[in-house]
């Protein structure tokens, strides 16, 4: 019965095994609910920033911000990229890091000079193992991201982008879409491009004065910007570990019914066995 023993041993660890993508399911749809509540809830905002700037922008008013300054040439970018600090999530980091590996590819291939800002673990081990120079790694930012998590991650990069140090910034993370849909996506956060125009715009009363509302709306657009990055980019990483874990609980599933069929099997071929053994057994007595 030492198949049989094997058998029932393999069987209890796929059955642990189970439980715990089971159990690692319905925590990322927990979380992956509050995620998408966040993404949702910084959506408002971010439409009344777009609506004030699209209405107040003017090419005179673009000279005069170097937010709004269009390089005639670029010649050193900045590249965010969001990953996650843990893993089981199936393909959803490979994504990000294949998405950033080309835009980085594309950059040099203009004459482009990046750098590299990577959060989360799984990217800085990556780029780390290929020998790829980090400008800054980044492994505190949790799952519930902040405005000034955004703010510590862009404000130096806006600094670098006033000063002509950098002549731009990319956002590499997840769109999120849906639950079952976060892919890769590239955002180019500086310069700030002036929102399109929708329809009439609403005739606002300015106080103390454009110029002084725009001081201040730019560097919030740009912060607003890298953290509904930072929000979806969470939202698509528990949408992807609920997916992973749901189908490795569906194969473990399907792994126990064969090991307990292939059990079953053996188990009555070996009572078979033996009851062959005391038929003969008896048969010769006689």
């Amino acid at each position: 019965m030492a198949k049989g023993r094997e058998l029932k041993g393999r069987i209890k660890t796929v059955e642990n095994t189970k439980k715990i993508t089971r159990t690692m399911e319905m925590v990322a749809t927990s979380k992956m609910k509050r995620a998408q509540d966040r993404v949702v809830a910084a959506r408002p905002y971010a439409t009344s920033l777009t609506d004030v700037i699209s209405s107040l922008y003017n090419a005179e008013l673009a000279e005069r911000f170097p937010l709004l300054r269009q390089p005639a040439q670029v010649r050193k970018a900045a590249v965010i990229l969001l990953t996650t600090n843990r893993g089981m999530c199936g393909g959803f980091n490979a994504n990000l890091i294949r998405e950033a590996r080309g835009l980085l590819t594309t950059l040099r291939e203009q004459g482009v000079e990046p750098e590299i800002h990577v959060v989360g673990r799984k990217g800085i081990g990556y780029f780390r193992y290929i020998g790829q120079a980090l400008a800054v790694s980044r492994t505190d930012i949790t799952d519930r991201p902040t405005a000034e998590d955004a703010a510590s991650l862009v404000d130096a990069l806006m600094a670098q982008f006033v000063s002509g140090a950098i002549d731009a910034v990319y956002v590499v993370y997840a769109n999120f879409k849906s639950a079952i849909a976060t892919p890769p996506a590239t955002l180019k956060v500086l310069p700030v491009d002036p929102p399109a125009r929708k329809g009439q715009m609403p005739d606002y009363l300015l106080y103390p004065s454009a110029d002084a509302i725009v001081t201040e709306l730019l560097p919030a657009y740009v912060r607003n910007a890298v953290y509904r990055a930072l929000v979806e980019t969470v939202a698509g990483e528990q949408g992807a570990r609920r997916t992973a874990m749901k189908n490795a609980t569906d194969n473990a599933t399907e792994v126990l019914g064969v090991l307990r069929r292939t059990y079953n099997r053996a188990r009555q071929a070996n009572i078979t066995q033996e009851i062959a053994e005391i038929v003969g057994g008896a048969a010769a007595l006689e």
